[in-house]
């Protein structure tokens, strides 16, 4: 799974096969089939699920010991941005860039990466709301967040430079200030935010 993930995100789903998943996992041909007996659908749907929940955690990760909201939004568009630099821009998000591929063509697929965007919006307007703000500017600043990360890889990709994830981050963490600055959260921690 970890090395369908690394091609998945590098190459795209259609543009990786089997055996290459196999090479890289340095496993048997015949191993696809015997844990993922549905092939490489069933496969690239795990590993959907599993990429989800690991950046899930990640976002978690970065937000959760920031001093406050928009140093820890920040940091989510900075350290992308450093991601796709020091991987020459090849990694990036295998969610997004499957979803872009099946969204049409392979409901499965575009169910777990549904599934997957679901739960980030909430787990994202989950952190956003223990920080302070309201429920429906936290699920807004969430989706708003997401879309413009995924968009920016895509264009930092394709550029072959960051310029896009800082005018995101910078968007974003504006809107983020603006928020906090209305009266919807202290923007100073989760602690202050849950106690009072």
């Amino acid at each position: 799974m970890d090395a369908s993930a690394e091609l998945f995100r590098r190459n795209g789903y259609t543009g990786t096969g089997l055996k290459q998943i196999v090479a890289a996992a340095s496993a048997p041909f015949g191993s696809i089939y015997h844990f993922f007996p549905g092939g490489k659908v069933q496969l690239g749907e795990e590993v959907i699920r599993s990429s989800g929940a690991m950046y899930e955690l990640l976002f978690q990760a970065i937000l959760d010991p920031a001093p406050d909201l928009i140093t820890g939004v920040e940091t989510i568009f900075s350290s992308a941005a450093e991601t796709l630099r020091e991987t020459d821009y090849a990694d990036a998000c295998p969610i997004a860039t499957i979803a872009l591929e099946v969204a049409s063509t392979n409901e499965a697929l575009r169910r777990a990466t549904a599934d997957v965007f679901d739960s980030w919006i909430a787990t994202g307007a989950e952190r956003f709301r223990e920080w302070g703000l309201d429920e429906a500017t936290s699920r807004r600043l969430t989706i708003a967040l997401l879309t413009s990360l995924e968009g920016a890889f895509v264009l930092s990709r394709a550029q072959r430079n960051t310029e896009a994830l800082e005018v995101a981050g910078a968007t974003i963490v504006e809107a983020v200030r603006a928020a906090v600055d209305a009266g919807g959260g202290s923007g100073n921690g989760s602690g202050d935010a849950a106690g009072g």
